[in-house]
């Protein structure tokens, strides 16, 4: 019984952990390096991450500067996030690459604001389906005499309290993503 509550809570944890990923990934108008966080380049003939081939600083607001440690990189680097979904123009001098992040319109914000409900909304609906699995499991493990009526009912009302917590968790994220994009 035990076992299947803490198999549930982990999963539900990462659960948590790949929403708070999407939500620092999602461009909010301001200068990010997490925006880069999938743009590989091709390096020799391997797929390789902008942060391991570069300095990415924020030198303002809405601006983010890679600085390339290899100068011949500079091209394949900036290809790499031409071709990506970032949706921003890369400006280069041969040295130093510039991201301006342009200002967000009302519409965008609106925009987004309904992404990330969509995406929050994902994550509850998986939480609840691993509250699903383990109730299947735990009642098939009662029909089984593995566990008692009691047992049966604790783990019932553990898991929902889990799952209470995990939403309430999901919500608080989005209220704080929401809040961001709509003050930039």
């Amino acid at each position: 019984m035990k076992q299947v509550l803490d198999q549930s809570e982990s999963k539900m944890q990462k659960t948590l952990s790949v929403l708070r990923e999407e939500y620092v990934e999602i461009r909010a108008g301001r200068a990010n390096p997490n925006v880069l966080n999938k743009v590989m380049v091709d390096y020799y003939g391997t797929p390789t991450a902008i942060s391991q081939l570069a300095a990415v600083s924020v030198t303002e607001a809405r601006v983010l500067t890679i600085q390339p440690w290899d100068q011949s990189v500079c091209h394949a680097v900036e290809k790499a996030i031409l071709s990506s979904d970032i949706g921003i123009n890369p400006q280069s001098d041969g040295k130093v690459i510039r991201l301006i992040f342009p200002q967000m319109t009302e519409d965008r914000r609106k925009e987004l604001a309904k992404e990330i409900a969509k995406q929050a909304e994902e994550s509850k609906i998986a939480i609840r389906s691993i509250r699903r699995d383990a109730m299947e499991k735990l009642k098939s493990m009662k029909k089984s005499t593995e566990i008692t009526e009691d047992d049966l009912k604790e783990a019932e009302k553990k898991m929902q309290d889990l799952t209470d917590k995990y939403c309430k968790e999901i919500d608080t994220l989005l209220e704080k993503k929401k809040k961001e994009i709509m003050e930039i």
